[in-house]
């Protein structure tokens, strides 16, 4: 599913025009962003977990040549289903 199917379906399950239904999608989208960035936890009970987890950094090998590289420690977003979402799933 792409981002505009997406956006259909949310327009047409809450009988609302496309635009504002992308408008609602793409604000959910930055407060996401925005909560990950300062490094929050944002829980949506019965869905999931979006958190921040920081990698260490590492030695890593460059799979052309095979030397050794160095790979920076950086933080990366991580999402954790909740049981609603496993259980649809299944």
């Amino acid at each position: 599913m792409t981002k505009s199917e997406l956006i259909a379906q949310i327009a047409d399950k809450s009988k609302s025009s496309k635009t504002m239904a992308g408008e609602t999608l793409d604000t959910l989208l930055d407060i996401i962003k925005s909560e990950l960035a300062a490094g929050s936890k944002l829980a949506l009970t019965g869905f999931g977990t979006f958190s921040v987890s920081e990698r260490s950094a590492r030695t890593g090998r460059n799979p052309q040549t095979g030397t050794e590289i160095k790979i920076a420690a950086c933080k990366v977003a991580k999402f954790k289903p909740g049981k609603a979402l496993k259980d649809a799933v299944k």
